[in-house]
């Protein structure tokens, strides 16, 4: 008997805490007033630091907006990609607002809003450059940015690929263009629009490698906070401000 009554406490004592900890995001954001979303701040125009020293871009602008329908202030921190999630998972802060695709992967360990905007994997070489698409790159030097999804794809599909890893865009259209690396495969509007900022002899090679979709990630068991988040998103894109971020920074609607 007094095992069954202890293991009934032992259960609720669990219950409860599993029931605290479902609305302790977003209990804690709102009487905070403030919700920390991390990020790279090395992916122009999506996130990036301006001439102000300031993390700004469509990641940012989304984010903060999401963070005010939901009563509280975003604040934009950038972290390292390749340990970004295990940021998230220790608390350092509540959401990654960063460009992030959704996989069943990651899926495992954080859990994602709807997807607020689709992109895709592409690659870029120098132009001129004999490479027509991803079944020349077999022994090149490919870039991709540490830690992403592009990086897994690529070695995990390209044979014999030397693949070199970065912070982030910026860094591999340099080494493109000094031709230290044959190419390099990320995001394709990312790619695209920073290629015509930069003036860089960079094109598009191949048709598009597979679709994202991509969501700001937040912790496990917290359907309070996701249903807030997707509440405002749906809302953006319904009243315009979706689309009036979007056309500010990407010159195109990416719902």
């Amino acid at each position: 008997m007094k095992r069954l009554v202890l293991f009934a406490m032992v259960f609720l004592m669990c219950w409860f805490c599993t029931s605290m900890a479902v609305a302790e995001d977003l209990a804690m954001v709102t009487k905070k007033g403030e919700i920390r979303m991390a990020m790279s701040g090395q992916y122009p125009p999506f996130n990036f630091v301006n001439d102000k020293n300031e993390l700004t871009g469509f990641d940012v602008e989304i984010g903060k907006e999401v963070a005010k329908r939901i009563g509280v202030e975003g604040t934009p921190l950038s972290t390292a990609w390749d340990g970004i999630i295990a940021g998230l998972l220790a608390n350092k802060y509540e959401l990654i607002c960063g460009s992030m695709a959704i996989t069943e992967e990651r899926l495992k360990s954080i859990d994602f809003t709807d997807p607020y905007y689709r992109s895709g994997a592409q690659l870029f070489v120098k132009k001129g450059s004999s490479i027509a698409s991803v079944k020349d790159l077999d022994g090149k030097k490919v870039g991709v940015t540490l830690g992403t999804t592009y990086e897994k794809w690529v070695r995990e599909n390209i044979a014999n690929a030397d693949v070199r890893t970065y912070k982030g865009v910026p860094d591999m259209i340099l080494e493109v263009t000094t031709g230290r690396i044959d190419g390099f495969i990320t995001d394709k509007i990312v790619g695209a629009l920073a290629i015509k900022k930069n003036n860089v002899p960079i094109a598009l090679a191949g048709d598009l490698l597979y679709e994202e979709k991509m969501g700001i990630a937040l912790r496990q068991n917290n359907p309070e906070l996701k249903a807030a988040m997707n509440a405002a998103l749906a809302g953006m894109k319904e009243d315009g401000t979706y689309k009036a971020i979007s056309m500010k920074w990407l010159g195109i609607d990416v719902r």
